[in-house]
């Protein structure tokens, strides 16, 4: 490991113990819309009333439930109309989501540019997790998304470090390291401190670790199998990895021998999928 590497680990693993480290939090309209999802009392009414204060959230929100992704009778013009068709838990898990996009800025333009592909990214596996969820497990699609949304959010304590250290933001090559060796963890760690579920704190940790087991299919599995399909077919090492040998696709029930012919019949609904989520 070299010296920087080694260095910087030593730094962001010394700020956790010590308490110290900046960790993004929840933007103010995503700990809201989450206290109301809690709240066996909340109406419909309760959550359009703080989603409606944001005026950017609201339209993404109408947006997704016109898209085919919802596949409404009847084009939806306003918020409460929205949330009562995708149910409060389904928009409650999309506002949470869709509010974070705000924390993935930076000042300086590398490290900006990093955080909003970084997001693009997210967008992508948030799509295919839920798309994958509706049709090959009984996990809920929206808590699917919301697993995409947040798997490699412990990136974003490593970028915010960068952005404070020229020597790191030069050599992109040991950012790429530090951010593969350490983001599984610190994304974990984000996750418990902003007191999500266990199965969704198990995804930044695990998605990566292609030997990873479960009893039946987790968020693990949906976040895996769709970062392993983004790969597929480039040069990139997780574009090599033999799938049939990889449990996470069997325990979704995907056969490798008809796996082709299954990615292409969902195609559709995939790009659907990515497109009401905000990407192209």
């Amino acid at each position: 490991m070299s010296t920087l590497l080694e260095q910087v680990r030593n730094d962001l693993i010394q700020q956790v113990k010590n308490d110290t480290l900046v960790l993004p939090t929840l933007p103010e309209v995503a700990l809201r819309v989450r206290d109301v999802a809690e709240d066996i009392h909340a109406t419909i009414q309760d959550l359009s009333q703080i989603i409606s204060q944001d005026a950017a959230l609201s339209a993404r929100i109408i947006k997704v439930t016109n898209s085919p992704l919802v596949r409404t009778s009847s084009p939806v013009t306003d918020l409460s109309t929205a949330i009562s068709r995708l149910g409060i838990n389904f928009t409650s898990n999309l506002a949470m989501g869709l509010a974070m996009e705000q924390m993935f800025q930076a000042t300086h333009d590398v490290i900006d540019q990093r955080m909003r592909q970084c997001w693009s990214r997210s967008m992508e596996i948030a799509a295919s997790a839920q798309v994958l969820a509706k049709h090959f497990t009984r996990l809920q699609p929206d808590q699917a998304m919301l697993a995409g949304l947040v798997h490699q959010i412990g990136i974003l304590p490593i970028l915010a470090y960068a952005e404070q250290n020229e020597g790191l933001i030069s050599d992109s090559l040991s950012l790429n390291t530090v951010i593969d060796k350490l983001h599984p963890a610190l994304g974990a760690y984000i996750l418990k401190q902003w007191q999500f579920p266990a199965a969704l704190v198990d995804v930044p940790r695990q998605y990566l670790n292609l030997q990873y087991q479960a009893e039946q299919a987790t968020y693990v599995d949906l976040v895996q199998v769709a970062t392993l399909q983004s790969y597929s077919d480039s040069d990139h090492p997780l574009g090599q990895v033999d799938v049939s040998q990889i449990s996470s696709y069997q325990r979704l029930g995907l056969d490798s021998d008809n796996e082709v012919t299954q990615w292409q019949d969902l195609d559709e609904e995939l790009h659907a999928a990515h497109a009401a989520l905000g990407g192209h």
